[in-house]
């Protein structure tokens, strides 16, 4: 349960606090309990809790949430950036980063909001030791059981035939069953990064965990020329690349292999019969008849 102040004065003491919210969250126990035992409030905090009772106590419902995200490249405590976010109605209102080590308002109630909660050193130390307590005791969990779990991809590089006249045709780079979802791919042309006439799906969920994506490119014939489909994703040690082989497909060139593989079987049966029959001839006697 949460106290808040509901006053019409220019301060208030405790004897003025009423209990009028219940929020279901701790978080905002020690963010929004403004009234103190020991002193009164100023005007400016009567007219911040007067609009805090606004927000939390409409009738349709609760509308508000917070949240936190911890950004980190190690377990070390200086590659750890830890972000609390507040949001009204999916407005972030106010955010706390420990890289500027303040709250810092983006709305005119979160202006004061974050000034309230900058001015007040139990709630500010709480925050920046946030960084510590909730981020960095928890990454090895994180890296153990989350970030060490990973799925490679496998590549499937086609071409297809566009509908308009230009471009003559198009490369697809499909990127089938990986996981995490993170990742990035790109196309090379003789090592360089083709930036233009790139176009790429998002990251799709299979349903089972998995993920794909398809990336196209525009693609003009030319001669001597290596394109290349390059994945990068957490699983692989060193990014995915994939050549363009601009010579008949597998599926093709597995067909001819299996025509030519039964034309060269059907000439050796035909020798082998051809000899026996030659065989066998020699071995008859002719009777001369009248």
């Amino acid at each position: 349960m949460v106290q808040f102040c509901l006053v019409t004065g220019d301060s208030a003491s405790q004897s003025d606090c009423v209990s009028v919210c219940e929020v279901n969250r701790g978080t905002w126990l020690h963010l929004f309990s403004a009234c103190s035992s020991s002193s009164s409030l100023s005007k400016q905090q009567v007219e911040l809790i007067h609009t805090v009772c606004d927000l939390f106590c409409s009738s349709d419902g609760f509308r508000s949430y917070a949240v936190y995200r911890c950004e980190f490249n190690s377990t070390d405590l200086k590659d750890i950036n830890y972000i609390n976010s507040e949001y009204y109605n999916k407005v972030e209102l106010a955010r706390f980063d420990s890289r500027v080590g303040k709250y810092v308002g983006y709305t005119d109630y979160g202006v004061k909001c974050a000034n309230y909660w900058n001015n007040d050193p139990t709630v500010l130390s709480s925050a920046r030791a946030d960084k510590e307590r909730y981020c960095q005791n928890n990454i090895k969990t994180w890296y153990n059981d989350v970030l060490t779990k990973s799925v490679k991809p496998y590549v499937v590089l086609s071409s297809t035939t566009p509908s308009a006249a230009k471009p003559p045709a198009m490369l697809v780079c499909s990127i089938y069953d990986f996981y995490p979802r993170e990742i990035r791919v790109k196309w090379t042309r003789d090592g360089q990064e083709v930036s233009s006439g790139v176009t790429s799906t998002d990251e799709l969920a299979d349903g089972d965990w998995y993920y794909q994506v398809h990336s196209h490119l525009e693609y003009t014939p030319r001669s001597g020329e290596k394109i290349s489909c390059v994945v990068e994703h957490a699983s692989l040690k060193k990014p995915l690349v994939t050549d363009w082989d601009p010579s008949l497909p597998e599926s093709e060139r597995n067909q001819i292999a299996i025509g030519a593989s039964g034309l060269i079987l059907g000439l050796i049966l035909s020798l082998a019969g051809f000899i026996y029959y030659k065989r066998k001839a020699r071995g008859r006697i002719l009777v001369p008849t009248n």
